[in-house]
């Protein structure tokens, strides 16, 4: 199947898998949706994520986290820049997110990176989206 924006569906499946309490979702790969994952990781949103060999397409497989009270750690995750709106930013025009509470994802050129960290180096790009 075609997706026209894979970072949206991708996205929407962590969404849907949160709300339905699963412990892990599925999706084709891709290096940004890899990236994406990476840094959704390091923040401390998802439990880990896994690439798994297939033919035709490589799969991403993310393994979701839940607090104590079995509630999704993910409360809003929103696709910012869209294929018919590209949404771009400098460095000090990067949005915090809930005061400082949330992050936002950012393709720079020095690959993607959260918005704080995009920010510190002094470099702007994409805003691909925001979580909190």
């Amino acid at each position: 199947m075609s997706v026209n924006d894979p970072i949206s569906d991708m996205l929407t499946r962590v969404r849907n898998a949160g709300m339905a309490r699963q412990t892990e979702t599925t999706m084709p790969s891709t290096k940004v949706l890899v990236a994406i994952a990476k840094v959704l990781k390091d923040e401390g949103y998802v439990e880990d994520y896994r690439v798994v060999e297939k033919r035709p397409q490589n799969q991403l497989v993310i393994s979701l986290r839940y607090g104590p009270d079995k509630r999704h750690t993910i409360k809003e995750i929103k696709r910012v820049s869209k294929p018919g709106l590209r949404v771009y930013a400098g460095k000090d025009e990067i949005p915090r997110v809930r005061s400082g509470l949330g992050i936002a994802i950012v393709s720079t050129p020095e690959g993607v990176l959260t918005g704080y960290e995009a920010r510190r180096r002094g470099i702007g790009g994409e805003v691909l989206c925001t979580v909190f």
